[in-house]
């Protein structure tokens, strides 16, 4: 019973290892990237972002100790810096869609570009469906949702 018991721990832990293996690997070559062209010493938040297009964000702080957004392409292209204070937080977006859907539940928020536009990605649940808010990062209006109220 007890080695059953440790097979089954052993063999999940396997398991979230080599699952969680893409995202770290994107998380280090978006912050060895990032690095190149802007001073970042701390990474706060990672977000993995894909609609039409896969982004990779970070929000942390440079050397000087100024916040900072990066967003990067996947292909590594023309990265995007911004002062996080030009634009919402993460709790901020959460808030702006808990007034447009207070009986929907926030499950996720993530940071990238639709349609050539800075966004939140905030998903709600709600009536046993999932939701996705597009916020503008910077002046926090809707951008888009996803399924469409039409």
């Amino acid at each position: 019973m007890i080695v059953a018991l440790l097979l089954i721990i052993l063999f999940s832990a396997i398991f979230y290892i080599r699952a969680s293996r893409p995202m770290r690997q994107a998380k280090e070559e978006a912050i060895q990237l990032a690095k190149e062209h802007v001073d970042i010493q701390r990474v706060d938040q990672f977000y993995w972002f894909t609609r039409e297009e896969t982004y990779f964000s970070l929000v942390g702080e440079t050397e000087a100790g100024k916040n900072v957004v990066v967003i990067i392409p996947k292909t590594g292209e023309k990265l995007l810096i911004f002062d996080e204070k030009d634009g919402l937080t993460q709790e901020q977006a959460r808030a702006v869609v808990q007034e447009l859907a207070p009986q929907e539940r926030i499950k996720k928020t993530t940071l990238g570009m639709f349609n050539d536009q800075v966004v939140w990605e905030v998903m709600t649940k709600g009536n046993d469906e999932l939701h996705y808010y597009l916020i503008d990062f910077k002046d926090g209006s809707l951008v888009h949702r996803l399924p469409s109220q039409e």
